[in-house]
């Protein structure tokens, strides 16, 4: 649970870092700032995709517990 929340937690760090940059730099430098939206769009794909990883594996984990436990 701790490192589920970690992960999360930098995660959404990462992406309001980023987005407060090309919010920034779009009035100051617009090429640069259509740069940062690209790895912004990356970067919340990767997100998403280690969502989707780390729900499969606690469903696992959850699923072995609990086959234990009957």
């Amino acid at each position: 649970g701790v490192r589920l929340t970690a992960n999360l937690t930098a995660g959404h760090l990462l992406i309001q870092l980023i987005s407060t940059a090309t919010i920034t730099l779009f009035t100051t430098i617009p090429v640069v700032s259509l740069l940062t939206l690209l790895i912004l769009l990356l970067l919340t794909i990767l997100e998403v995709a280690v969502a989707i990883i780390q729900a499969y594996v606690f469903v696992l984990l959850l699923s072995l517990y609990l086959q234990e436990n009957i």
